[in-house]
């Protein structure tokens, strides 16, 4: 298995830990996120990485150098400019038939393999990886009538729960045909495929995930470090 990490954003949301080191590296206990999660991908035998890098490209590049100090092999896709979350695929060369794609802020203890295999065992050309996630409302929601003249319904700070996409996806070669040569995310992809009718295909999820884009997840993900030690080591 070959595996793409997505580590070229900004991370304007996690401001301001990511001021002067690139999301990627804030530390979750002594650890950098993409440390941890190289190690993840270690653990399931997948040692050939290709890490895709813009923002903060060299300090990365400077830490992880070519992953020989972990047993790794790892490369780097340099963009001049930002490409989006897809469209730095194209820039990648020796891409296998099916390989795994990730963003490099996430912390999961995901079996790569359980996925991959699912993956391929189904010919999919996109397996994305599912996770049911709650959001909290702070305020009283008020339901109307469809005419908006009338409450018909109120809830007080009501809790709604979304299928979510975890940033972990299992693909094939074959869907970067669908993929131009400019910026290109994503939901620019899911919305390309919904619209020629290619399906989709989903790995539910109910283990531990964060996405460690916003404050509140990086403190949570700081919090459960008593919990989640075990597979970060």
């Amino acid at each position: 298995m070959k595996a793409v990490i997505l580590a070229g954003g900004k991370g304007t949301r996690l401001k301001p830990y990511t001021t002067v080191i690139p999301k990627p590296l804030v530390p979750i206990g002594e650890r950098a996120i993409l440390d941890i999660l190289l190690h993840q991908l270690k653990k399931y035998n997948i040692t050939d990485v290709t890490i895709c890098v813009n923002h903060f490209a060299e300090i990365i590049k400077a830490f992880f150098g070519n992953g020989q100090k972990i047993g790794m092999k790892i490369t780097y896709s340099e963009e001049e400019s930002p490409l989006g979350t897809v469209a730095p695929l194209k820039m990648i060369h020796d891409l296998p038939e099916n390989f795994l794609v990730m963003n490099g802020d996430l912390l999961t203890d995901m079996n790569f393999q359980t996925l991959f295999d699912q993956h391929t065992k189904n010919r999919a050309n996109l397996t994305v990886s599912t996770y049911v996630r709650d959001a909290n409302i702070d305020f009283g929601v008020i339901e109307m009538d469809p005419e908006h003249k009338r409450i018909e319904n109120f809830k007080e700070k009501p809790v709604y729960s979304f299928i979510v996409s975890m940033g972990v996806y299992a693909m094939s070669k074959r869907i970067l045909n669908y993929v131009p040569d400019h910026a290109f995310g994503f939901d620019d992809l899911i919305h390309k495929l919904l619209s020629v009718k290619e399906e989709i295909q989903v790995f539910p999820y109910s283990g531990y995930w964060l996405d460690i884009g916003r404050p509140d997840d990086y403190d949570k993900a700081n919090n459960d470090l008593p919990t989640i030690e075990g597979f970060l080591s």
